[in-house]
């Protein structure tokens, strides 16, 4: 078999199953299984398989039909640019966070007078959006907090992986309570996923993706509710605080933090779907 017979054959078994955009997938599933690069993948059509290799496609084949995801499979995942270790620890980074990404760094860059900053990325899973904002912003300092153990071990792969261990400090507890000390900006991409909606999700995610990570409880928002009262403490007057939520989320997540902090500016970004993604609340108490 050769290369070019490979990507026919892995594309059509993904199809037979049902995989959306089964050829896409099997560019990445057999570019991983050869350990061959993109542009290999393209131009050496005519490259032979050995029988190592035929045996690893079909091992992949068989974990991707029965629904793993393929960044569990290869163990890796591109989030905003960037190559991430991944596995069945941490969920699997989404790009709409992208955009929480790029609103933390444009506050960050222009909300804050000051050159040294204190943020803290709460519930980092693998750590994407901390380590960004490390290489992003380098004299920023992070704390990145999760409630789960294993999850803070792939973030701390991450972390030595991009060089940023000694500016992203992993801290595990509750939300807020493992930090030292108040920050200047809060970063949070917590669980708001409807009870309603886990039901829905496909076996991709229900089977393999760990659902502490994803339910957010009847409405989506208990994670931000129990988040709330904890931001007087851990978060400096003037600072900011920028939640990721889900569709039809934003205006009610505004209007708890316009309750919770009168006279705070809030206001909401929109991702490439025209989905309220990510609010932001700027905290009354003057400009840091």
């Amino acid at each position: 078999m050769i290369l070019r017979q490979a990507k026919r054959w892995v594309g059509h078994e993904l199809a037979l199953v049902g995989i959306e955009d089964a050829p896409a997938e099997a560019d990445l599933l057999v570019g991983y299984a050869l350990r061959i690069s993109k542009t290999q993948l393209y131009t050496e059509f005519d490259r032979t398989l050995t029988p190592q290799e035929i045996e690893l496609l079909q091992e992949v084949i068989r974990r991707r039909a029965g629904h793993e995801p393929v960044a569990y499979i290869m163990k890796r995942w591109e989030f905003y640019g960037i190559d991430f270790y991944i596995d069945q620890r941490v969920l699997i980074p989404r790009p709409e966070t992208e955009l929480l990404v790029e609103e933390a760094i444009v506050c960050a860059s222009r909300c804050f007078r000051k050159s040294d900053i204190t943020i803290a990325d709460v519930g980092t899973g693998s750590g994407i959006i901390a380590i960004n904002l490390a290489m992003a912003l380098p004299r920023a300092r992070i704390y990145a907090t999760d409630i789960s153990n294993p999850a803070l071990q792939v973030a701390r792969i991450n972390c030595q992986r991009h060089k940023v261990s000694g500016r992203v400090e992993l801290l595990q507890g509750n939300l807020l309570e493992p930090l030292p000390g108040p920050v200047d900006m809060l970063v949070a991409n917590l669980p708001y996923i409807r009870d309603s909606e886990l039901k829905q999700l496909s076996p991709e995610i229900v089977d393999f993706e760990p659902g502490v990570a994803l339910d957010g409880g009847e409405d989506g928002l208990d994670e931000v509710r129990a988040l709330m009262p904890q931001v007087p403490v851990k978060v400096h007057p003037g600072g900011s605080v920028l939640l990721e939520v889900g569709l039809g989320q934003a205006e009610t997540v505004a209007s708890l933090m316009k309750d919770r902090f009168p006279g705070s500016s809030v206001a909401s970004s929109r991702d490439l779907g025209g989905i309220d993604r990510v609010v932001k609340t700027v905290l009354c108490g003057g400009s840091k």
